[in-house]
């Protein structure tokens, strides 16, 4: 079903403010990651080599499918046509949902994910703000039609 211009704009309004959330929650990840592997292996070069690590290094694989949702979100906010109906905003939502809450998925991205949160007192932070806006219903919640 498509959208008003109204509920198209608040839509993409939560869209907007779930994307910062996701930002923000990715760069403390990074971080957090970046830390981690310089304990082990010291510290890296320059930013150029941390992006070699990020697309190359099995060690950051696990943070992909957080780099590729981000990715979808961007790509639905510069669409010269965004989503306008309720199945491909829904989409979005739970793919937001599905990723960052609880999994039983034993090697995914939820098992990495939660070592970060117990290790990591921002990510710990941010995934709160998270489930918040995940439990609230704010996270894409879509105006009746």
């Amino acid at each position: 079903m498509e959208l008003s211009e109204a509920g198209l704009a608040d839509a993409r309004q939560k869209l907007g403010a779930v994307r910062e959330l996701l930002l923000e929650l990715h760069k403390a990840l990074l971080d957090s990651e970046r830390t981690q592997y310089e304990i082990l292996h010291g510290p890296i070069k320059s930013p150029a080599a941390f992006l070699q690590l990020l697309i190359g290094d099995e060690k950051f694989a696990w943070l992909r499918p957080a780099t590729t949702l981000i990715v979808q979100v961007d790509e639905a906010l510069a669409a010269k046509k965004p989503p306008a109906t309720q199945p491909e905003l829904e989409q979005l939502r739970n793919d937001i949902r599905a990723l960052f809450s609880p999994s039983t998925d034993g090697d995914g991205f939820w098992k990495r994910y939660a070592t970060v949160i117990q290790r990591d007192p921002a990510v710990a932070k941010l995934q709160k703000q998270m489930e918040a806006r995940l439990i609230s219903g704010d996270c894409l919640s879509l105006p009746p039609a």
